[in-house]
This record gives structure tokens, sequence and C-alpha cells, in this order.
């Protein structure tokens, strides 16, 4: 039955003209707004199945990343993104270490480093350095 289901992923925030500015401006992505401006739609797969942002009154932040970039090169991202005031998490866990830039390096096969938007969710730029 949904094998072959477009299916695609949505996550709340708590003030949606916040999100629009940070997504479409500071992290420079597509948006639309759908449903006369009562969601956000980000333009980032290419395939239709666009995540989509809705605001909540209740909303509170996910303690887990719902939305992962990959990227060719995490360093350079982290910098470029920092020098557009983004903050990266820090962790000091058994399993996640992040450096002092919020890069977790796993050997030599990826690199992850994380951060919020306005509303609090995890986001994340992935890759293989």
């Amino acid at each position: 039955m949904l094998t072959h289901a477009k299916a695609f992923g949505s996550y709340s925030v708590n003030d949606l003209s916040k999100a629009k500015e940070f997504y479409g401006k500071t992290l420079g992505i597509e948006i639309s707004e759908e449903m006369d401006g009562m969601i956000l739609a980000l333009h980032i797969n290419g395939n239709g199945n666009n995540p989509i942002i809705y605001p909540k009154p209740n909303h509170e932040p996910a303690t887990f990343t719902v939305l992962n970039f990959p990227v060719d090169d995490v360093e350079k991202a982290v910098d470029e993104l920092t020098a557009k005031g983004i903050q990266f998490e820090h962790y000091d866990m058994e399993q996640l270490k992040t450096d002092a830039k919020g890069i977790m390096r796993y050997k030599d096969i990826m690199a992850q480093a994380w951060f919020k938007d306005p509303a609090g969710n995890i986001l994340s730029v992935v890759g293989n350095k």
C-alpha cells in the first residue's frame, strides 16, 4: 500500500516568520508558502517531496535531529554557517563527542555537526569528511 508513496517529513516551529527568515535567508534554502501561508515547504531534495514546517502554539523543540543536510565538506559548511551567525552544538558523551567547532568525526568515514533553528529544532550537516 505505501511502497511507492512519496513520503515527506514535517515538524513544527513556534514562529513561522522567524522560520522563513532562518531557512530562506540564513540557510539560503528555496522556500514556498503553502496553504495560504500556513506552512513552509523547503525545496531541498529535488523530487517534490519537500519537508514542511508548520506553526504550533505549544511547540516543543525536538530532542533529536529532524533534518540532515548532506554536504561535501562538513568543516567548510560549519565555517560558512558560523560566519552567518549559526552556533553549533557541542557534545561530550560516551558515543558522541564533538571538537571545538562542534564537529563529530567518525574515523575517516563521516563527520557531522548539529545546530538549531530559531524554534530549537536540531538540524545537522553531514558528510564524508
